[in-house]
């Protein structure tokens, strides 16, 4: 789901291999699995207070989803993801900002700023509660729930999304959050996808 013509890279590239470590079960299969997504499209949509309403039916539309999402949300539509980061900012995953009037919003291009982790596996919310103080449990933070917390004082976003949690480092800091959670996942039992 990228731009033509735009190679975004990982801050990740390079710095990791794929396989198994750590203690893996007697069948072989990992507690933890942790993936960099390659080629984030990431965009930030913002409405002003009295406009809130219609810049969530643009950045839905672009998605083509059937609403924005409310504080704390996320919802999946067919060209995207939208994320509810802020009382008054969206993210949009995997498609383009759509173009916003001064007077309604504004929108701002992410995707080489934030690198993307997924974390799955069946140990995923144990795992993630070594790094996260969000109560993670199901009946608090069910699929479909964004938080915005922080890692070794690194501010992130976190979404659970179907099956799995995706992560949003700052570019800048991605290296040193993959390296904490590698460390920690291995006594899980680790795989790098």
């Amino acid at each position: 789901m990228s731009e033509p013509g735009v190679q975004r890279i990982s801050a990740l590239s390079g710095h990791y291999s794929t396989g198994k470590t750590g203690e893996v079960s007697a069948d072989g299969s990992a507690g933890i699995v942790l993936e960099n997504i390659e080629g984030l499209v990431l965009y930030q949509a913002a409405g002003w207070a009295d406009t809130m309403g219609m810049v969530g039916v643009q950045i839905a539309k672009v998605a083509k989803a059937v609403s924005a999402p409310g504080p704390g949300q996320a919802v999946v539509g067919k060209r995207g993801v939208l994320l509810r980061v802020e009382p008054m900012k969206w993210w949009l995953i995997g498609v383009a900002a759509p173009e916003v009037s001064p007077e309604h919003g504004t929108t701002l291009d992410l995707s080489h700023s934030r690198t993307q982790i997924r974390i799955s596996g069946p140990h995923a919310g144990e795992f993630l509660n070594r790094f996260l103080p969000l109560d993670l449990r199901e009946r608090a933070f069910p699929q479909g729930s964004v938080a915005s917390s922080v890692i070794h004082h690194v501010g992130v976003t976190l979404w659970h999304a179907n099956g799995h949690y995706d992560l949003f480092v700052p570019r800048g800091f991605a290296l040193f959050v993959w390296e904490g959670l590698v460390d920690v996942a291995r006594q899980f039992g680790l795989e790098i996808a």
